[in-house]
């Protein structure tokens, strides 16, 4: 049986609240344990551990992954991060064969490990919540195929669109975003354990072995740059960060859209609250605040940018800096995408409001210009021809009677487009009539289809690291 050690006592000194990352870094606890159990595999197999002690260490590591889940575990302020926590923890339960896990490993390398399992669980849930509201957008526009509405430039009405052309607008964006999370994930799919604190290890390790048992593609190509790089995490920062502007971009139409001026949202009580003074008013607090969290995952990026734009290789105590923000903006996108995937599914459109923009005669004015370039008008004489014809009308866009100032030469029966049908002519691919939107929503649902599946090949990587938690079955 083997004999518990005394925990150590660490003498504090005026910087150690300084240098203690504890708060933040805790996080990693259960992925530093998953890569302990890895790596004193490895070291069984190449002969530093015995088989007795590569058991011994197994069995502590899992008892304390089992005290994290349990809340039990006594986390000690005075060690100044989790890789100590977990270390000294292990060597009171297990011995002095406690101070054999750290055996050809750094922390250098250890914490750049963790970050790898800890995006790798972070992207999927994200990419897995960005999907889902994703999904929803694409179940509205279903329901929205014949729904006209007034299309927008510089905030002032331009063309015809439907509702559901709007709405998947949204929804290529965030399927932009998934995929780009999943590149993320891929790319950063690189174990860097046995890169040590720069430069490996005289022992004779296999940083394959243990790239392979955390489902890793590969181990890391320069040791140097293995515990230096935190490319992965401004990937991260970045990915949300654009994440958080398409979801910002939303939220303002939903402000917008519920106000009085537009009209084209009714509000509910998902959307907002009243106001403390005025009894007539329903404010959209959460679309304003989705709007207004994307300041805080933007100066995320930044801070990350700014901390690694002066370091030289190899490791650099700044580097402790990294989590703070990815965490933050991880936080923060996490809690807005919570916020729009409860309240897309209840959205009150106001379709009549709608439709009566939809059916304003100036929108159609580009739709008479390209009439006219049928007819083998040169289309910056016809835009002209247009153009001078809403001046004359008072800034109106009225159908001339057979053509009158608009087509000279050309027979009142050429005139063929009906005003009062506003997405009649709009059939080009990816364009807002409803044949062409019923082809998008095919070729979304065939999108949606490959990331569901990526995200399922990514959530088995993630439960790796569980099932090396878990007890061996007796």
């Amino acid at each position: 049986m083997t004999t518990p050690t005394p925990a150590p006592v660490y003498v504090r000194t005026p910087a150690h609240g300084f240098l203690n990352s504890l708060s933040v870094d805790r996080v990693l606890a259960r992925y530093d344990l998953a890569g302990s159990i890895a790596h004193a595999e490895m070291l069984g197999h190449v002969g530093i551990l015995s088989a007795s002690e590569v058991e011994t260490l197994r069995g502590g590591l899992r008892r304390i992954a089992r005290e994290l889940a349990q809340g039990s575990f006594d986390w000690r302020e005075d060690l100044e991060d989790v890789h100590t926590n977990m270390e000294v923890r292990l060597t009171e339960l297990v011995g002095s064969v406690g101070g054999k896990i750290h055996s050809a490993r750094s922390r250098n390398d250890q914490v750049a490990l963790d970050e790898r399992l800890f995006l790798r669980a972070a992207i999927h849930s994200v990419a897995q919540r960005t999907h889902e509201l994703a999904s929803k957008l694409l179940e509205r526009a279903r329901q929205e195929i014949e729904t006209p509405m007034a299309g927008y430039t510089h905030l002032q009405r331009a063309q015809p669109v439907t509702l559901a052309h709007h709405l998947l607008a949204h929804f290529w964006r965030l399927q932009r975003d998934v995929d780009r999370l999943l590149a993320t994930a891929a790319r950063s799919n690189v174990s860097p354990l046995g890169a040590g604190a720069l430069a490996g290890s005289t022992l004779p390790i296999e940083p394959d072995r243990v790239a392979r048992r955390l489902g890793f593609d590969h181990p890391f190509e320069n040791s140097l740059d293995a515990v230096s790089d935190r490319d992965a995490f401004v990937e991260l920062a970045f990915d949300l960060a654009l994440l958080s502007v398409h979801l910002s971009s939303m939220g303002e139409e939903l402000v917008l859209w519920a106000s009085t001026e537009f009209g084209y949202l009714r509000a509910s009580p998902g959307l907002g609250s009243g106001s403390s003074l005025m009894p007539q008013k329903r404010n959209p607090d959460v679309a304003e605040l989705v709007r207004g969290k994307a300041g805080r995952t933007i100066g995320d990026l930044l801070a990350l940018l700014v901390t690694l734009k002066g370091l030289p290789l190899a490791y650099n105590r700044d580097l402790q800096e990294d989590k703070a923000p990815v965490l933050d903006a991880l936080s923060t996108t996490e809690a807005t995408l919570a916020a729009l995937n409860s309240i897309v599914p209840d959205l009150q459109f106001e379709r009549e409001r709608m439709r009566e923009t939809a059916t304003d005669p100036a929108l159609r004015a580009t739709d008479a210009a390209e009439h006219l370039v049928r007819h083998g008008v040169p289309f910056r004489e016809a835009h002209d021809r247009v153009a001078a014809h809403i001046a004359a009308h008072g800034g109106r866009f009225d159908r001339p009677e057979g053509g009158a100032g608009l087509e000279p030469g050309l027979s009142a029966a050429a005139w063929t487009f009906d005003p009062s049908d506003p997405l009649a002519d709009r059939l080009s691919p990816g364009g807002p009539a409803p044949v062409a939107v019923r082809r998008q929503i095919e070729l979304a649902d065939a999108r949606m289809r490959i990331a569901q599946s990526s995200l399922s090949s990514l959530g088995r990587l993630t439960g790796l690291i569980e099932e090396l938690l878990q007890e061996e079955p007796k």
